[in-house]
């Protein structure tokens, strides 16, 4: 090889290695997006189909609390708890000793009351028959007619603390007034009860009533009268029944409100019977809304989106919705979308705004979009109100 051919090969090697190295640090073109696929669903207007219910259970209409109308030791309690009681059925016991001394002595005082009136009726008809004879003054004959007026007092009077003793003595003992169920003791034998403190607590025989709680954005919508369906748990029947009384306060720690039911003599269920109902003043059932699957929904920090298609470009953008309420497994939607708009419903939180789609198709599948069950734009304020219970 002649010199000029190994001079200019020579001088080439470092030309070419510059060029390797100025490729090797250039930036690598951009790698494009990937075009996903997603699954969209029309929007369209449907129906609530879920409703609410609430856990209830069956208590008696009425309840007494009873106890002693005098002070004294619980010597004996005859009943217990759950125990089914009769009217005119002994309940519980006082230690009656201090009142039947009481009474004795009452009925002491009725004798010496009784000795003191007769001897002024003596006294008044011997000085009577001096008087129609003129041996004494007519002054005299009224001061023992006095007297024996106020011997007469005092013998009513002690007839009357003997009645009253004697009563005291009678209430050491606890009679149940009503049939029932006892469905709470409150006392012990040994304890020191005052007089009027319950003893025991009384479910009555009769009518049933089913009582729960509602809260208090919903108790304007029930109204005395209105119907309610009760579902029995155990036997899974359901029954009809009417809202007897709505309380006018709600409670100090739930702050519910108690809602009470009355049932029909012939569907009594037992005390303590677990049901749900479903108050048809809260049916929700004719309400047109829009609802969306909560896996179209995206959370951010200025509220809940969804993707909408442009079918347009195939592109994405994200839309701002407003969530009223849940209807199963479904987000009821009042403002944001329009009935026909496509909406992404699976993977929302890998796309980005603007970014190219295809529609997911599954393998046999003919319709490239699903139908929503039902939606609107901008719910009516009536719809609105009722779709949140409100």
């Amino acid at each position: 090889m002649s010199n000029l051919k190994r001079k200019t090969m020579v001088a080439g090697v470092p030309l070419i290695a510059v060029a390797l190295f100025l490729s090797a640090c250039s930036k690598p073109p951009a790698a494009q997006e990937p075009i996903r696929a997603v699954k969209l669903m029309t929007v369209g207007v449907g129906n609530i189909q879920s409703s609410l219910e609430f856990s209830a259970d069956v208590r008696a209409r009425v309840e007494s609390r009873l106890g002693f109308r005098v002070g004294g030791k619980l010597v004996r309690r005859a009943v217990e708890l759950g125990q089914t009681v009769k009217a005119g059925q002994v309940i519980a016991q006082l230690d009656p000793q201090d009142y039947k001394l009481a009474a004795e002595a009452a009925r002491a005082q009725v004798a010496a009351a009784q000795t003191n009136r007769d001897l002024a009726g003596a006294d008044f008809k011997r000085f009577k028959e001096l008087r129609d004879q003129n041996f004494i003054s007519g002054a005299e004959l009224e001061r023992r007619e006095t007297a024996l007026k106020a011997a007469q007092a005092q013998l009513e009077q002690a007839q009357a603390q003997l009645n009253s003793q004697g009563n005291q003595a009678g209430y050491t003992t606890l009679v149940a007034d009503v049939s029932g169920v006892v469905t709470a003791v409150t006392a012990e034998v040994g304890q020191v009860v005052g007089a009027g403190t319950p003893v025991v607590q009384i479910a009555q025989d009769g009518p049933r009533d089913v009582v729960f709680s509602v809260p208090e954005d919903k108790v304007a919508l029930i109204k005395q009268g209105s119907r309610v369906d009760v579902n029995v748990w155990a036997s899974k029947t359901q029954l009809e029944a009417t809202v007897r009384e709505v309380a006018a306060s709600a409670d100090p720690v739930t702050r519910t409100f108690t809602v009470k039911v009355a049932l029909d003599a012939k569907d009594s269920l037992p005390l303590g019977t677990t049901v749900s109902v479903r108050p048809k003043a809260l049916d929700r059932g004719a309400v047109e809304v829009i609802k969306l699957p909560t896996s179209a929904l995206l959370k951010s920090t200025s509220g809940s989106n969804v993707w909408v298609l442009d079918s347009a470009t195939m592109t994405v953008k994200p839309q701002a919705v407003v969530v009223a309420t849940a209807d199963g497994n479904d987000a009821v939607i009042t403002q944001g979308l329009t009935p026909g708009m496509q909406v992404v419903v699976a993977g929302v939180h890998v796309l980005s705004p603007g970014q190219k789609v295809t529609i997911y198709t599954a393998k046999g599948a003919t319709a490239p979009t699903q139908q929503a069950p039902a939606a609107m734009d901008s719910v009516a304020p009536g719809a609105a109100a009722s779709a949140t219970g409100k």
